[in-house]
């Protein structure tokens, strides 16, 4: 038994990966799907339904969380560690890969120059020595470009099948994806937060201000309006859905605070600092941006507020 574990991230290369190797007789493919507190593996695991590819998801979420605290390669154009997260993730794999029985190798949907970061010459062959895989490690998509790999060598696999794409034109995974039928696919760094501007600002900010954050502040992240008093965060809730997620996030030592008589956002105050009760500083300017974010109660005098923890 041949076994290929492919990275699949549900993107067009990583599909179009599977369907390359598809075609090699006798060989048996398995989609990993990576769990992390930046990313989530449901939009990935319906697209790996939709082309039949079996899958198996790896959580990282703690191992990915200090990595992109202190990436050791850098990062992109956010705080995306691209090279250290492909790292990473391979290593994930070649733990699965020892074991597994019989003859395997792991596969991605990398395309050589497409991007310039993590998928030139110099960083693909990186990522392939700090991972462990030497050898085993195959690109599909960009491989009679690479040195070629233990399964072509050892023919487990037809080399002439795989392809010679190279760059950042997608024109010719576009007319593959034609050829193969893929409709639906995610599009590139979509389904990765850390490439975003504003949440790349909120997480260095928690990052130099709580160096052990975990889970839980992360997905903070995610949600409100944010604002820091030194060491106190508050969080404005923007919506109902954002209200109740808060609700759901608050920990012990968090204050929540709403107002009394009119609709309006649901704030969170959390401490990291050394400080065991808030400072009234804190308190007075949540209740301050509660009101300023209601509509119907900005700019009114007398306003009652509920504050719980």
């Amino acid at each position: 038994m041949i076994t290929c574990l492919i990275l699949f991230s549900g993107g067009l290369d990583s599909s179009l990966a599977f369907k390359i190797l598809e075609k090699q007789k006798k060989l048996k493919l398995l989609g990993l799907i990576f769990r992390s507190y930046f990313f989530n593996e449901e939009k990935a695991k319906k697209i790996a339904e939709s082309i039949n590819l079996p899958i198996k998801i790896v959580d990282i979420g703690r191992e990915h969380l200090e990595i992109v605290k202190s990436p050791k390669h850098g990062y992109g154009s956010g705080i995306n560690p691209c090279l250290d997260c492909k790292i990473l993730m391979l290593k994930k794999a070649k733990e699965i890969l020892k074991k597994t029985k019989g003859k395997v190798f792991v596969a991605t949907g990398e395309v050589l120059n497409q991007r310039p970061m993590s998928q030139m010459r110099p960083a693909l062959a990186l990522i392939e020595k700090e991972s462990g895989l030497s050898g085993f490690l195959l690109r599909p998509l960009s491989a009679l470009l690479l040195e070629e790999t233990t399964p072509e060598k050892e023919e487990w696999i037809q080399r002439e099948k795989l392809l010679d794409i190279s760059g950042r034109s997608r024109k010719r995974q576009l007319v593959l994806a034609k050829e193969f039928g893929l409709k639906t696919y995610l599009t590139p760094a979509g389904g990765c937060i850390l490439t975003e501007k504003e949440f790349a600002k909120k997480a260095k900010e928690l990052f130099e201000v709580c160096p052990d954050c975990r889970a839980n502040d992360v997905e903070l992240l995610k949600i409100g309006r944010h604002f820091w008093l030194s060491k106190t965060k508050i969080v404005v809730g923007r919506n109902e859905e954002e209200n109740l997620k808060l609700k759901k996030l608050a920990r012990p030592g968090d204050c929540l605070i709403e107002l009394k008589d009119f609709a309006g956002p649901l704030t969170m105050i959390r401490n990291y600092g050394p400080e065991k009760e808030l400072k009234q500083e804190a308190i007075e300017k949540a209740k301050e941006l509660t009101q300023f974010y209601s509509t119907k109660a900005r700019g009114k005098r007398g306003i009652k507020f509920t504050c719980f923890k």
